[in-house]
């Protein structure tokens, strides 16, 4: 997975991000997809994020990888 510059970013289109209204947790591909699921995961345990909006990242990240996804067991 590649970093994004700022001008890669600001070029991503809103529906390809995980909060699409705060333009957070881009996924313009696989590898950003699911690295935004494991750090949406890292946020919700470190208390930063809430499990509502991982649940967001996590199905569009899934739509991305074209995986159902599996229901977690344990953080």
């Amino acid at each position: 997975m590649g970093k994004l510059d700022a001008e890669e970013r600001d070029n991503i289109p809103k529906k390809d991000f995980g909060l699409p209204g705060e333009k957070k947790y881009p996924m313009p591909d696989k590898s950003h997809a699911a690295n935004a699921k494991a750090r949406a995961s890292q946020m919700v345990n470190a208390g930063k994020l809430s499990e509502s909006s991982e649940e967001k990242i996590d199905a569009k990240a899934n739509r991305v990888l074209g995986s159902s996804g599996r229901h977690k067991e344990h953080r």
